[in-house]
C-alpha cells in the first residue's frame, strides 16, 4: 500500500482534497458492516428516532434546511 503524506495532501487544491475525501468515504461505505457504532451512538440514534416518532411533523425536510443554510450566505 502506498502512503500519502500530509504535505502531499496539502499540495492539492481544495476541490482535489474534497474529491480525495469523497473517494476515501466511498471505499469505507462499501463495507458498512465494518463501521461499528458505540453504545452512545446507538443510544443517540434511538433517542432521535423516538423523538421523531412522537412528533414526526416537528422537524424540517432536508431540502428546506439546505435552502435556509444557503440563503444565509
Amino acid at each position: 500500500m502506498s502512503t500519502l503524506a500530509k504535505a502531499d495532501v496539502l499540495s492539492l487544491s481544495v476541490p482535489e482534497r474534497i474529491q480525495l475525501v469523497e473517494d476515501i468515504w466511498n471505499t469505507i461505505a462499501e463495507f458498512p458492516d465494518e463501521v461499528r457504532l458505540t453504545d452512545e451512538q446507538k443510544a443517540e440514534i434511538d433517542r432521535r428516532l423516538d423523538a421523531y416518532l412522537q412528533n414526526p411533523d416537528e422537524g424540517s425536510p432536508w431540502g428546506t434546511v439546505r435552502e435556509r443554510i444557503r440563503s444565509r450566505r
